[in-house]
Formats: C-alpha cells, structure tokens, sequence
C-alpha cells in the first residue's frame, strides 16, 4: 500500500483507533485497580572501618569497606537477615518470603547501601525497614570477627532511618494508563491496517477502475433523507443527480442515451433510487422520461412514489394490458412510471419474452428518454436479458459494499452479451471520503483541498470524456433517433 493509501485506510478506521485507545486504558485502569497497594519505606547505610589509628589503618578501612560492601548488600537480602527481623517483629511469614520484599544496591565507587523494603502494609514496610538497620551491623560483627576475639574491623551505620510512606508505590496508575493506551492504540493500528488490506468493497475511483472499464460518472452523498425517503427533493443532493445527468450528455456525445439501463451487481445497492431521482432530474430539463420498474421480483417503486400498483409491466409484457392503462404520471415535469405491477409467477420468462424488446422500442419513440430499473446482475439473469435491448448499461455500486470481485462477475455478465457499460455510479459515499473530497463535496479544506478537488474533477471529466466515442459507438445512431422523435404525446 502507499502513503496515500494507508493514510485513507486510518482515517477510515479512525473509530477503531479511539476505541483500541479506550480499551487499553480501560484494561490497564481496571488492572491497576485490582492489584494489591504497595508501599516502600528507605534506609541507608554506610559501611566504614571501625577504628583508624593511623592514616596507614585509615586506608587499609577503606579499601577493605571498598571490598566488602558488594556483599553486605547480597547478604542483606539473604535469609539469615530475614529470620532475625522476622523473630524481632514476631512476623507470619517466612525467611524466603521477607527475603522478597527487601532489595539493596551500592551506590557505584562509595561505601553505600541503599535498602528499599515492599509491603502491602505502609507501617510494617517502615517496621521491616527500621529492623534490617538494627539487625545488619550485628550480622557483620559476627561475621567479620575473627575467632579468637576482638573487635570487626568493619562497621555499618544507618545515615538515615526509614519513614512511614503516604501513599503507595505501586501500582501507578497514570503510567499504566498511559502504557495502556499507548498499546491499545498500536492495536488499533494494526487491526485498521489489516481491516484495510483484507477490504475488498469499493471506495473511490481507483477501486472501480480496476475493474470496469468506464468512468464514474456520477458520486453521490451518503444522506439520511434520501436513504428514507429515496427522494432527493432540494438541495446538494439534487444537485448530485444534476451532475449525473450533465455526464450523461457527455457520455453520449452531446445527448442522453434514449433507452438506459439501471442495475446493480447485488441487491440494496441504490440502483432504484438512482433511476427515480436521475428520471426527476431529466425531466426537471425539460424531457421527456419514462421510467419502467423492470424488477419484476422485488418492486419498489410504486411504494417509494405511493403509486397504485395493482396494473403494471408484468401484466403489459402477459398482454393483458397496454401500455397506455400501466403508465403513471408523476410530478409536475414530463415524468411518467411504469410500475412493476404484482410480482407474476414467471417473471424471467415476462423479461426475457418478445414482448419487452418491443415496448422499449414503443417507448423510446414516445419519449426522449427512458430508463430501465432493472433487477440486479447476479442474482438472476433477467438484466442480462435486457442489456440486449438498451443502449447502454449505467451500474449503482454502493460505497463500502459492493465487493470488487462481485462487480467484475457483474460487468463480465453485461461483456457475455455484448453490452456497454457507460459509467458507475457511486452512492451512499460519507462526507469524509477520499473520492468526496476529490470533488469538493467532502470535509476536505485549504489549499490542499482545493488542489485535491480540481485534480479529483480533472481526472473525472477527462476520462469520461475520453470513453464517450469508445460508449456511444454501438449506439450513436439510437441516441440520434431522440432528435427525430415522433410529435405524439404521451398517453
């Protein structure tokens, strides 16, 4: 991946890093708050020659302190130390277990030891620490004495006795927290770096690109009313499927196709409110637009628009109807629906009859424009059916769920027949999006959002741009026809 890239994928993981966060210094508070308190209490010695005569015994003291003091600190921390404070404190534990509560260290080139004694009781901490100065210089004098009497030459002072600690040592829960933290936040990195990688679904241009081979002619904004109500009204949300419908002039070389397809590669991927809204924005220009809900399997149009549904497509292509008794009028622009009617028994056998070929043909005399909601590509083969008889194919794809590989199955499915795929359209995108900002339509500000926004703009019109002849070659003469319609009007 490339900085770019992996920049994309933590902002787009940003949630999982502040939770990873949270989680860390939520485990290490809880950690610290279950452990057992304790505290430390300090003492020092300092070990010297017992008498010094001359300068001559003066330095032989020294240096033998010198030697000694490495292993007066081994032997503070060593048993016998241990059970002569346990009998003085009368204390329930054992030698071994005194032995690891008591740690000592020489201060480097001096004759210093410094003794830190761990308990979970602050005042037997100070008890401990107070017996081990008491008892050490005696352990020393017996040791250091030779056999037949005398005095040992070596002597260890206290130069400061212990205190009664305040507050605990341990645990320390600011640190923890801050390790905590820090850990969890690692983890949140990996987990959204792994989550990045393992991501197949599309999110941008690029992602398409990889496998259409057309242009994303249309981005539109992830937005509640519209996933309510599927009805984009007023506002920068009609004015996305505005930009859609420029494209798609552009596309076309000057006009819009005259029969255009709809579909997606899975189902509840935005290709119904895709269809409605683009069919708005058309007649909105002053077209003439027919849109016919061909998902004869799951209709949602005539609910979404509070059409009746009881007379629609199904019961035109069966011949029980005509066309004039399905068409709705909708709105105050030149928008008419064809309904999918009640959901027939056979409907792959109605799309795939003679009967759809013909009434697409009726309607594109009719109208300037008529848009196909079909069903979606890979569930059933009732798109592939149709594509033959449109003159291109526009895909919904869904930010974030459409899975690439199910995208390349669906435009191979439209190859297999012959079909152009025109462009992609990528909805439901949220604000803070790379593609989003590209075209000025995130969060995205300053000087390097502007820069984002006319390279992301540039790139998307040169390429649509560049596939309009490759799009409008198989039918060009069909788009003509939109020119030299008949004068009839519409039932």
């Amino acid at each position: 991946m490339e900085l770019p890239e992996v920049w994309t994928a933590f902002r787009a993981g940003w949630w999982l890093l502040v939770v990873s966060l949270l989680l860390g210094a939520g485990v290490a508070f809880g950690v610290s708050h279950v452990q057992t308190p304790l505290y430390q209490s300090s003492t020092q010695m300092f070990v010297s020659a017992t008498s010094s005569r001359t300068a001559s015994d003066a330095l032989d003291g020294s240096q033998l302190a010198q030697q000694r003091v490495s292993s007066y600190a081994a032997l503070i921390t060593g048993p016998d130390l241990a059970a002569r404070v346990i009998d003085r404190l009368g204390l329930s534990m054992t030698p071994h277990e005194l032995s690891q509560e008591i740690t000592a260290t020489v201060a480097s080139g001096t004759v210093l030891i410094d003794i830190v004694v761990t308990d979970p009781s602050a005042q037997r901490a100070q008890q401990i620490a107070d017996a081990v100065g008491k008892d050490f210089p005696a352990i020393i004098a017996r040791l250091e004495t030779s056999p037949g009497g005398g005095t040992s030459p070596v002597k260890a002072t206290v130069t400061y006795p212990p205190t009664l600690p305040d507050a605990p040592s341990s645990p320390k829960i600011l640190r923890n927290l801050a390790i905590g933290g820090a850990l969890g936040l690692l983890l949140g990195v990996g987990v959204a770096f792994v989550r990045s990688v393992l991501d197949r679904t599309i999110k941008s241009s690029r992602d398409v690109a990889e496998v259409v081979k057309a242009p994303v002619v249309g981005l539109l904004m992830r937005d509640k009313q519209l996933a309510g109500q599927h009805l984009a009204g007023v506002g920068s949300r009609a004015e996305d499927f505005r930009r859609l419908r420029i494209n798609l002039k552009h596309l076309g070389g000057g006009q819009t196709p005259s029969v255009l397809m709809i579909t997606s590669a899975g189902r509840a991927e935005g290709k119904t409110t895709v269809a409605i809204n683009l069919g708005i924005a058309l007649a909105e220009a002053g077209r003439r637009v027919t849109i016919v809900e061909a998902d004869l399997r799951w209709p949602a149009i005539a609910a979404r628009l509070g059409m009746d549904d009881k007379v629609g497509l199904a019961q035109v292509l069966a011949d029980r109807v005509t066309v004039d008794d399905a068409v709705q009028r909708y709105g105050a622009d030149d928008l008419s629906i064809i309904p999918a009617g009640p959901i027939p028994p056979n409907p792959g056998e109605l799309v795939a009859s003679g009967s759809m070929p013909a009434l697409l043909e009726k309607l594109r005399e009719r109208n300037d424009v008529v848009i196909v909601d079909a069903p979606a590509l890979l569930p059933v083969a009732d798109s592939s059916e149709l594509a033959a008889h449109v003159d291109g194919v526009l895909l919904s794809v869904r930010y974030g769920v459409t899975r690439t590989e199910l995208l390349g199955r669906a435009v191979a499915a439209l190859e297999r027949v012959g079909v152009t795929t025109l462009g992609v359209v990528l909805n439901v995108v949220p604000p803070g999006a790379e593609s989003a900002a590209a075209l000025g339509l995130g969060r995205v500000t300053g000087l390097r959002g502007q820069r984002e926004r006319l390279a992301g703009l540039g790139s998307l019109l040169g390429r649509a741009f560049s596939r309009a002849p490759e799009a409008s070659a198989r039918s060009g003469a069909a788009w003509s026809s939109a020119e030299k319609r008949s004068s009839d009007s519409l039932p």
